[in-house]
């Protein structure tokens, strides 16, 4: 029994000893527990009021964005119906162009195609009509010459312009 009440005081005196030891470590960690919130209680602070101070510049400044990319695809989607208004009228014209060129290139061969029948047809003609008259008049500048003797330089002459 002895030797159990040795061990049952060893114990309570372990355990006494513990609980000192744990009190101071307690003790320590709240003194370091308070010491870190008196610091950062002041840093929280600040961090709060900033936070507090920032939310509605950032609540507008996220508005206003929001507003910025609204109003931006607004005025994409008015440059592409006025870009495409503008291809649409410049096809248009061009079409437009396309059929006045047509038709003055087929005016013009008209012109042209009339202009060979209607001028160069008489021209011919005339031309034909000076070839004769010359042929006439040579065959009269013939008949002279042969009246002079020259019977058969007429007849190589007349056969020359059969030729």
């Amino acid at each position: 029994m002895i030797v159990a009440a040795v061990a049952i005081v060893s114990q309570a005196v372990i355990l006494g000893f513990l609980l000192v030891t744990l009190r101071r470590t307690t003790e320590r960690v709240e003194d370091f527990i308070a010491d870190l919130r008196q610091r950062l209680a002041p840093v929280l602070t600040r961090t709060q009021i900033l936070l507090d101070e920032a939310e509605p510049k950032i609540v507008d400044l996220i508005s206003d964005a929001a507003h910025v990319v609204y109003l931006a695809r607004g005025q994409a989607q008015k440059m592409d119906r006025i870009f495409t208004e503008a291809a649409d009228r410049l096809r248009g014209q061009l079409v437009h162009v396309d059929r006045i060129l047509t038709g003055a290139l087929e005016a013009v061969e008209d012109a042209g195609s009339r202009f060979r029948r209607d001028l160069w047809r008489p021209m011919r003609k005339v031309a034909a009509l000076v070839q004769g008259v010359r042929v006439g008049l040579e065959l009269l500048r013939s008949g002279r010459a042969r009246g002079n003797g020259g019977g058969d330089d007429r007849v190589e002459r007349e056969e020359e312009l059969f030729i």
